[in-house]
């Protein structure tokens, strides 16, 4: 009984703890970049984009295909990015549970 009550109770721990990686993930940002630094998207680590920039020289009527192309680039960047952190944290989160390989909580 005393091992299901531990059980119980690191199960509780990790609660808390997932809930303020939660939080904390919302203050996490990163920059996804393309076009040699000409379009670039910040985003949090929850996928929230926050502001996309464009170099002016890229905004011509006839490349908005390109522009588009770049952004799309962009974001998909700062979306690995995010995952990455994400993947980070819950590294750290669970890495003293001992949990078997492929049981993180993500």
């Amino acid at each position: 009984m005393a091992d299901f009550l531990g059980m119980m109770k690191q199960a509780a721990q990790l609660q808390s703890k997932m809930k303020a990686m939660q939080d904390e993930l919302d203050h996490v940002e990163v920059e996804g970049i393309s076009g040699g630094g000409l379009v670039s998207v910040r985003m949090t680590a929850k996928t929230e984009v926050k502001a996309v920039k464009i170099d002016p020289s890229l905004v011509k009527a006839d490349e908005v295909e390109i522009l588009e192309d770049l952004l799309v680039t962009a974001l998909g960047d700062a979306r690995r990015k995010a995952e990455a952190a994400m993947q980070e944290k819950m590294q750290a989160l669970t890495g003293g549970l001992g949990l078997p390989p492929g049981m993180g909580l993500g």
